[in-house]
This record gives C-alpha cells, structure tokens and sequence, in this order.
C-alpha cells in the first residue's frame, strides 16, 4: 500500500482521497479516488503483474471497436498500478429485475455485437483444447475435492464421451470472434449516464459467437424466465445477421452454456478451496441448476443430467 500511494503523489490525483472500491475473483483490488466531484478507480495489479499487459491491449482493441471500456489516465506498469476512468458502483446485478432485464439485456448485447468486431489478432484461441482444459475444473475441483467423489470408470468414460459431445457442438457455430469470458451482470456497470460500461476482459480470447452471449442470459448470480432468454438470444442471431434456425441456434447456445457451467462449477469450488473465496459457493446451486436443465433438454446429454442430479442444493 505504501508504494502505491507513493505513486498516486506523482499523479495528478495526488489531492484525491482514497477508499476502497471492490475486489474480484482474482487477487487485483480496486480503489476509488475522490476529489470534490471527480473520482477515478485505482487498479492495484501488484500481485498479479502478469495481468497488465493484456489488460492494457484489451483495453485498446475494446476502445478502438467502440466499446464502452475505461479509459487509462495514469498508469505504472512497473508496479502493476492504473488509474483508470470510473464508472461508478452500480453493476447491472444491482438493478435487474421482471421487468427490466429485457431492456437491460438488449443493450448489453449490443455491446458483445461491438465486442465482436474488435480486433482479435494474437488473442489466444478457443480451441478443443482449452475447452476441455476449463471442462475439466469440474471433475478435479467440484466432484474430487469439493464432493469427494471418486468416478466409477463407467461414469468417467460417460463424462468422456459427453464433454466431447458439447465442445463438437460448441466448435460448430462461427468462431474467431472477440470474446470477453466474464461477459455477466457483475462485470456490467451502469454509468451515471445510463451506458452499458465494460470491465474484467483481460482475459479475453478469440472463439465462439454465443460464448459472451451466454454469459451474460444464462448469468450465474442471477436467473429469469427461459422462454424470455431464448427469444432474446434469437435476438442476438438477428441483429448479427447470422442465417441459422431457432433449432440449430439454440443448441449452440445450450451447448455453449454447458460448456460454460461445467468450468464454473469447478472454478466456484477451487476458488473456495485453494483460494479461501468462499462468496462463490453460494451460487454453485444455480450453476447446477442451469447445467442439469440444459443437460436434460438434449438426448446426448441426458446421461450426465442423471449423473450430476445426484448432487442437489443439500449436498452442496
């Protein structure tokens, strides 16, 4: 802390008072600087370094494509230090609702459609390879280590057979486009001037075309009507003019969401386990939820539905 504050003195916000902001699933922690009415958000990466240098490429190719990310007014790369422009501390989460999460929902997917025409050259890419890697966070981290459950080789070989199955679905749809990977109502903020503000991307990889779009409609804090989000991810497939059935669209976004829920089950656990979050295991239930619903809607799925329906909300 002493070393940051003696950088904040040899910037211009060195009048600015400073409290605590928020912190996140990684080990960055941000802070807010306040003078009169200006306030901006300080990023301590100094524990992560290593998260920088995407950061500030992102953070470029977002701003050049026209997105709403923050800009950077100081930084220290040095010591993993950024001032960065504040949107405030309204995250979409605080306000969703019945009534509103449409209206919400379709301005934010008009900012994945931004997002998608950001400039992905040297992004890593969403591979067979590293779909599977993340898939497979949940037989180490929330059956072995959180449930302690030892897989029988029948049930190994159906996890096999079904993880295969989804990334041969998810690798079907359009790939190669921007994606953010945390794209949900706690990495959304709503500005003073009610713009979609977006935040947490330093991760971001080229892949799938429903991956943010699943992220965002199949939101892991928060749930709403199914008839509701499928009519607002066919939403999306019309405004990116893409020339696919409800049918075969849906299932990309199903699939996608599998893949999606089976990491965070094990990303929720480990971070409880190895990281001492234990915040996350709270919305294991809903993560189940959505993996086991979608699971069941489809016949190559529906052995690992029946497997994981074992492990309702009392077991958790």
């Amino acid at each position: 802390m002493d070393k940051l504050l003696s950088w904040i003195r040899t910037t211009p916000y060195k009048h600015h008072t400073l409290t605590v902001a928020s912190a996140d699933a990684s080990f960055r922690k941000y802070y807010r600087l306040t003078h009169q009415e200006q306030t901006v958000i300080v990023m301590d990466s100094s524990l992560e370094l290593d998260s920088l240098t995407p950061f500030l490429d992102v953070t470029t190719r977002l701003l050049n494509a026209g997105v709403k990310a923050p800009h950077i007014l100081e930084q220290n790369t040095k010591d993993g230090f950024l001032i960065l422009e504040d949107f405030g501390n309204v995250q979409l989460l605080d306000v969703l609702n019945t009534t509103n999460f449409k209206m919400n929902y379709k301005k934010s997917i008009h900012e994945i459609l931004k997002m998608q025409n950001a400039n992905t050259d040297n992004l890593p890419l969403y591979d067979k390879e590293f779909l599977h890697f993340e898939m497979n966070l949940m037989q180490e981290w929330f059956l072995e280590k959180k449930l302690n459950i030892v897989l029988s080789s029948q049930e190994s070989m159906v996890l096999s057979k079904t993880l295969n199955i989804i990334s041969a679905v998810v690798l079907q749809q359009p790939q190669d486009v921007f994606v953010h990977r945390d794209f949900h109502s706690r990495n959304i903020m709503l500005t003073p001037k009610s713009e979609i503000g977006v935040i947490d991307y330093q991760d971001a990889m080229c892949g799938a075309i429903t991956y943010d779009l699943v992220s965002l409609l199949k939101d892991c804090y928060i749930a709403f009507d199914r008839v509701e989000i499928e009519s607002l991810a066919l939403y999306f497939r019309d405004k990116k003019g893409l020339d696919v059935s409800d049918k075969v669209f849906l299932k990309w976004f199903d699939f996608m969401g599998l893949q999606r829920h089976i990491k965070v089950l094990g990303i929720f656990s480990r971070l409880s386990i190895r990281d001492a979050k234990n915040g996350y295991l709270k919305d294991i239930p809903l993560v189940l939820k959505y993996t086991i619903e979608t699971a069941l809607r489809y016949e190559e799925t529906k052995e690992l539905a029946l497997f994981l329906q074992q492990f309702n909300k009392n077991t958790l």
